[in-house]
């Protein structure tokens, strides 16, 4: 019997919006990448084209089962390296928040820097 591939697509960081983010992150960085194949880009397209087409059962249920299905299979469905290799580099980047400096221009200071 063939082993099965116990891969991680995501890692486990905190709540569910930041999963979600995530997410979403991958699936765009996948799309933009050359190594995944045209065609299988085409599941997360027609998921999310199906939101936008009106369907006979009523409610969001539906709609969100789609889009969860369609955005788990095409990361299962891309080649393990690249979605390892689009998974790493979404876990090394580092929530950063934009504030405006303080420091006017007359109080930084010019130096060199000499190596000893």
């Amino acid at each position: 019997m063939p082993e099965k591939d116990n891969r991680t697509i995501t890692p486990h960081r905190g709540g569910v919006f930041d999963d979600l983010l995530t997410r979403i992150k991958l699936i765009i960085r996948l799309m933009a990448d050359s190594r995944v194949h045209p065609l299988l880009k085409i599941v997360p397209i027609v998921s999310f084209v199906y939101l936008l087409i009106p369907d006979l059962a009523p409610g969001p249920l539906d709609d969100a089962a789609i889009l969860w299905v369609g955005s788990y299979l095409f990361v299962e469905l891309c080649p393990p390296h690249v979605v390892e290799e689009h998974m790493r580099a979404l876990s090394l980047t580092v929530p950063a928040q934009w504030r405006n400096s303080d420091i006017e221009d007359e109080e930084i200071v010019e130096g060199e820097f000499k190596e000893e």
